[in-house]
This record gives structure tokens, sequence and C-alpha cells, in this order.
């Protein structure tokens, strides 16, 4: 990978200070005099670089939804077994949060701040990597391989739901890897989505 212009590596700085300080203390609560003060410069000198507060929000929760999309896209692609492919979702999907806490807590907590066009387009690849879960427990539904009274869009967001909270407790270096916690999670819900008969 070549070197950043001094310009983008700038602009890199600003990014990452404005994602750590919105997860940490919020959208709303940040100003750019803040941002700026973490960077050590000037709050006017940002505008050189950066339009304004929306921007950078913009640019974090569409950067943390591109890391989702090509995480998922081999999943999308693949023809395994439901189980399976709910293992290679849910380690994909938790990979991408665990190697970025901070745009990730931006996309899950602060997207709602974005004006409604851009708040739509978010809810719609939000809803497309739902429906990547949703499509896997259907298909382990209709193939007898899942319990058929399964309620697909629920184990969807569970899974989920279970991954988007990592940002709160997880820790690169910590005891656990992100494998280690998507095969957990993935293990406890084909406990409850596996017919007996099917493991076998």
């Amino acid at each position: 990978m070549t070197a950043m212009s001094a310009p983008s590596e700038r602009r890199e700085r600003i990014y990452r200070a404005a994602a750590r300080l919105f997860s940490e203390v919020g959208y709303r609560a940040t100003s750019m005099r803040d941002i700026a003060a973490a960077l050590d410069l000037k709050a006017g000198s940002l505008y050189s670089h950066i339009s304004g507060k929306e921007e950078l929000l913009w640019e974090i929760v569409s950067r943390a939804a591109d890391e989702f999309d090509a995480a998922l896209a081999d999943v999308r692609a693949s023809d395994a077994p439901p189980s399976e492919r709910l293992r290679l979702a849910m380690e994909a999907y938790t990979d991408v949060v665990a190697r970025n806490l901070e745009y990730a807590t931006v996309l899950f907590q602060d997207w709602r701040h974005l004006p409604p066009e851009r708040r739509e387009a978010v809810a719609a690849r939000r809803d497309a990597v739902e429906r990547v879960f949703r499509d896997i427990v259907d298909d382990g539904v209709a193939s007898g391989a899942f319990h058929p009274d399964l309620n697909v869009k629920l184990t969807a967001v569970l899974a989920l739901s279970g991954a988007n909270w990592l940002p709160s407790w997880f820790r690169l270096d910590g005891r656990l890897t992100a494998r280690d916690v998507a095969d957990t999670f993935t293990d406890l819900l084909l406990r409850g989505a596996e017919r007996e008969d099917a493991r076998r």
C-alpha cells in the first residue's frame, strides 16, 4: 500500500479523532472545537479539510458500513449449509466490530443524527446486513436443518445484537479473541435453532 499524501493523512487523523470522541461521548455532545483540541489544532483550521461535523459522521458511518458489506460478501456467495454459513457470517461480522470498535460504535448509536436522505441510505444498508442473516436462518428452516417454527427475524436480530454489544466490553488485548466470541455466539444460536435430528 502506498503512503498517503499529507492532506489524506490529516483527514485520516481527523476521522479517527472524531470517531473516538463520537464513540465516547456521542455525536451531539462533541463539537468541532473538541475534535480540534484532540488534534492540537485550532477549530477554524479543521474547515480547510472537513466541511463540518455532519460530513465526519457520514464518512465514519459509511466506512463502517463498507467494512460490513465487504466482510459478508463471501457469505452471500456461499452455498455452504445454513449452520456453517451462520458461523461464517457471525465470524465475519464480529471481526469487523472488533477491529473497528470506535467506528462501529458510531454506526450503531449515531447514524440517526444524519439528515433524512442519509438516514434512509444507512437504514437500507443495515437492512441488507440483517437480510444476510435472515436468509441464512430462512434457508435453515426451509431445508429442515432448523426448527420449522423458528422466528427468522428475531433469530437474525439476536445474532446481530450480540455482536453489536462488543464495543461496550470487548478488548483486542483481552482473553477472548473476536473468533472466540463469534463461535460462542454461534454455538448458542445453533443450540436453539437446529433440530436435534439435523445434528446427527
